[in-house]
């Protein structure tokens, strides 16, 4: 593989059919700045509600932002709080910087305090929540204080999770339901929501960093990968996302960009119900999966064989990485039925997913393969009604810290569980590293936790992955982020 990518990822998908309509006036009426045309690859599956997945729409669109953000190297940078200071190892004092919101009004502590505490308080809880408990407090015209309940060394991290979005009062005027229609931040705001299909946002000139050179963006949301990649190629899309593979020898070089990301395709067993409770089944469904296969022949060279949880967008992981402790000796399937399921809103998922079934069923399995769309697939998942889930995470999305993943994903109250895992020993191992502050330490603790999480099968790395993204030859300044979270700014314009 090509260690020479750049890490850029793109989360752009495309169109079906015919063109957008350019909602909330067109560039023309606005006198400066053209409408930027984007589909993306997953619809709204919570009604774009900021504390689950639909937050890095609204995080990749522009219109919402955290406390803090991310920088190029995964460090905390400053975004609605110019500055901040550990005060004790429980508490932090973060500093806000002169801003508003999209309906006017303006950025204050209480506005914080309001967002953070109904943050605290959703359910199920943002995964950047997993197991911290949190208060805010406002100090002051211009400062928050944020104390936790135990001490949390990488809070800054945490805060700029996109499912922490800091949204004005009005936002939550309902006690049941978050409104981020005009009530964010970002350089861009929602102005129209068409169900699962469709938004218009509008430029926000009043955005503290900066007018941005787009007046707008229009955006279809398309589960279908080739018609994104068809979309780019006719000119219907100035962006496009999760390009499939199988389709990128079709685009011109000068559109496609392949970037290495935090991504990684898993195979997750239900270890609370169903055959794979048994320990030596799912050791038998890991030793039939042959990674390389699906590396070389389902991604075409964009990707790397999984190699655990961590992949090598992460440089640091590959030599603290230690065996996998505590696996349990394969057993016979002996025709055992399972079902299988995964989305194609990525295209090669199904792709994968249809060779394991086949390499599964070469070692005595009987396999049921299910595939839908993200959105009406996701609470089943959660809820276990499969034996096996394939599907891409990004372990850096939610949170910035390698930790915060594990915490959410793979212990006994994890909100984002997939595979049902509660484990003692690696509810114990991933305490550890979550109490580490000292930043190799704690990589050495995730990595001494990643080996327990392995040892009990009940995740199976596939490939790391690298994210296909088209972006048009007319379009500058889109923000290819290795970590999933951004791609239109205010320097983004066609």
């Amino acid at each position: 593989m090509n260690r020479a990518r750049l890490l850029a990822a793109l989360l752009l998908a495309p169109l079906l059919t015919g063109c957008f309509a350019s909602g909330g006036g067109s560039a023309d009426d606005a006198g400066d700045g053209t409408r930027l045309r984007a589909a993306l690859a997953f619809p709204p599956a919570e009604n774009l509600s900021p504390y689950g997945a639909d937050a890095t729409i609204l995080s990749r669109l522009g219109v919402t932002e955290g406390l803090t953000a991310l920088d190029a190297n995964g460090s905390a940078a400053p975004a609605l709080a110019a500055s901040w200071q550990r005060e004790n190892d429980r508490t932090w004092l973060f500093t806000l910087r002169e801003a508003t919101f999209q309906d006017g009004t303006a950025v204050t502590p209480a506005t914080v305090v309001t967002a953070l505490t109904r943050a605290t308080a959703a359910k199920p809880a943002p995964a950047a929540l997993s197991g911290v408990t949190l208060t805010a407090r406002a100090d002051g015209d211009t400062g928050v204080r944020v104390t936790t309940e135990d001490p949390d060394p990488v809070l800054p991290l945490r805060l700029s999770s996109p499912s922490l979005a800091i949204l004005s009062a009005k936002a939550y005027a309902d006690a049941d339901r978050v409104d981020p229609v005009g009530h964010a931040t970002g350089p861009f705001a929602l102005t129209k929501v068409m169900g699962a299909t469709a938004v218009t946002l509008d430029r926000y000139d009043d955005y503290w960093g900066g007018r941005a050179q787009a007046s707008g963006i229009d955006v279809k949301f398309i589960a279908d990968g080739t018609a994104r990649a068809s979309a780019l190629r006719t000119d219907q899309v100035d962006l496009a996302e999760a390009v499939p593979v199988a389709q990128a020898a079709g685009l011109d070089k000068a559109v496609r960009k392949a970037t290495a990301t935090t991504r990684t395709t898993s195979l997750q067993l239900n270890t609370g119900s169903g055959p794979f409770k048994s320990a030596a089944l799912r050791a038998a469904a890991r030793e039939a999966i042959d990674t390389s296969a699906l590396a070389d022949d389902v991604y075409e060279g964009y990707a790397d064989p999984g190699a655990g949880l961590y992949g090598p967008a992460m440089t640091w992981a590959d030599g603290k990485r230690t065996a996998p402790v505590g696996r349990a000796a394969a057993g016979d399937p002996d025709g055992t039925t399972i079902t299988l399921a995964t989305y194609d809103n990525r295209p090669e998922l199904p792709e994968v997913a249809q060779v394991l079934k086949q390499q599964l069923e070469k070692a005595g399995f009987e396999v049921e393969l299910q595939v839908r769309e993200y959105s009406r697939l996701e609470s089943d998942v959660l809820a276990g009604k499969f034996d096996a889930f394939v599907g891409a995470r990004n372990s850096l999305v939610d949170t910035g810290d390698p930790v915060s993943v594990l915490a959410s994903d793979y212990t006994c109250q994890g909100s984002y569980n997939l595979a049902r895992l509660c484990d003692k020993s690696v509810d114990a191992a991933v305490e550890k590293a979550e109490s580490t502050t000292d930043t190799d330490e704690r990589r050495d603790a995730a990595m001494a936790a990643e080996a327990r999480i392995l040892g009990t099968d009940a995740v199976v790395p596939l490939v790391h992955q690298e994210i296909i993204t088209g972006v048009g030859t007319g379009v500058r300044g889109a923000l290819l982020d290795p970590y999933e979270r951004t791609l239109v700014g205010t320097g983004t314009r066609r």
